[in-house]
């Protein structure tokens, strides 16, 4: 994890796709951050192209649990397709990756 600024989260690596009942490890760049205006935690990404994740989202499946090898998970959903033939996914929650604890004096 690194930061892309100064309240924004990023993870890039590895992901366990679980969609339905098929778990696919794939590739991700994912970025979140805290949401002020709706109290909550907002992240999205992309997923690098893979023929698994295509025939399931040719099925109509867009939910997606996406697990880090450091076990951490966030659901989130499918969205379109990129140019380079991955899919866009976004969440909102717990984020699939790590993110610092605020304390009431960082509010």
């Amino acid at each position: 994890m690194s930061g892309m600024g100064d309240d924004e989260e990023e993870y890039h690596g590895p992901v366990t796709a679980v969609i339905g009942d098929a778990e696919i490890t794939v590739t991700a760049h994912l970025a979140g951050h805290f949401d002020p205006l709706s109290g909550g935690y907002r992240w999205s990404g992309r997923l690098v192209a893979d023929p698994e994740v295509d025939r399931l989202f040719a099925q109509g499946r867009r939910a997606v649990l996406l697990r880090t090898p450091e076990g951490h998970e966030g659901r989130g959903e499918l969205a379109e397709a990129n140019v380079w033939g991955g899919y866009r996914v976004r969440g909102s929650g717990r984020p699939p990756f790590a993110v610092p604890e605020l304390g009431v004096e960082d509010l």
